[in-house]
């Protein structure tokens, strides 16, 4: 049974576009490689840019042919990462060596990026689907980024980007981080919620909107995912891309982000 959920994972995420770049505010686009997102976030007073998050491994050349598009031979200031899970740092080791740029991250999530210590198991009765049911076998690391990771600076700035902050989002891991920029309200919310409902493979396979709490089966301490919840909810933002889904923004945010938190534990934590 495990063998032919895996085949019509496998199958199902064949038909995910692949390569498809959306734009979600100015000077913020957004790349999806398969069912995951990376984000290309520009400073265009500086005349520099950042890669949020790296996609599944083997993706460095999608990503660097993308980037080629946007921005021409000009690499990003940095990478930072939202947080260590394989399908956000994937590509990360590979594209910093490429660039020749430092790799940054919450210092939280340096025990998992560093060989340290692997996450915790999945859970593979979090949610039901077919990407639940396969998660205890997706990579948990420990991964060795050692030789390019740097700690993101405490007092909340983005490197290569000074429009931005950093805010601490725990509950899907431990570092986790979320980005934002205040003048127009846009958010880089990583895992701490994503727009689609990342458990169901026929939802992964659709793309269509829907704002979700994280990803259930990698999900360990729900008390801390609701409050970073709430914590970006206050932000009020007008638009965010998230690690899974497609970027969203108006009504749908603000009524889907106030409609999560009031129904949070019955509708986006884990049925026992």
């Amino acid at each position: 049974m495990r063998e032919e959920t895996r085949q019509s994972l496998a199958s199902g995420l064949t038909s995910v576009k692949h390569d498809q770049t959306m734009p979600v505010a100015n000077d913020v686009t957004q790349l999806t490689l398969k069912f995951v997102n990376v984000c290309f976030v520009a400073e265009s007073s500086r005349q520099r840019w950042v890669l949020i998050d790296t996609a599944l491994p083997k993706q460095e050349n999608r990503i660097v042919a993308w980037a080629e598009r946007i921005f021409g031979n000009q690499p990003p200031a940095a990478i930072i990462l939202t947080h260590g899970h394989f399908d956000h740092v994937g590509s990360a080791l590979a594209l910093s060596r490429h660039w020749q740029v430092p790799l940054y991250a919450n210092t939280l999530e340096f025990p998992y990026l560093t060989g340290l210590k692997p996450y915790p198991p999945a859970d593979a009765s979090a949610g039901g689907g077919i990407i639940s049911h396969l998660s205890p076998l997706f990579p948990r690391g420990p991964f060795h980024l050692e030789d390019v990771l740097s700690p993101l600076p405490e007092d909340g700035s983005v490197p290569g980007l000074d429009s931005w902050r950093w805010i601490s989002t725990p509950g899907h891991t431990p570092g986790h981080v979320s980005f934002f920029r205040e003048e127009d309200k846009t958010l880089v919310a990583g895992d701490a919620f994503v727009t689609v409902q990342q458990e169901s493979l026929h939802q992964v396979v659709l793309q269509r909107a829907k704002l979700s709490g994280p990803p259930r089966y990698f999900t360990p301490d729900w008390e801390q995912a609701y409050e970073s919840i709430r914590r970006l909810a206050a932000l009020k933002p007008a638009v965010v891309t998230a690690g899974h889904g497609p970027p969203i923004g108006g009504t749908l945010l603000t009524k889907g982000l106030e409609h999560m938190l009031n129904h949070f534990r019955v509708d986006h934590m884990p049925k026992r």
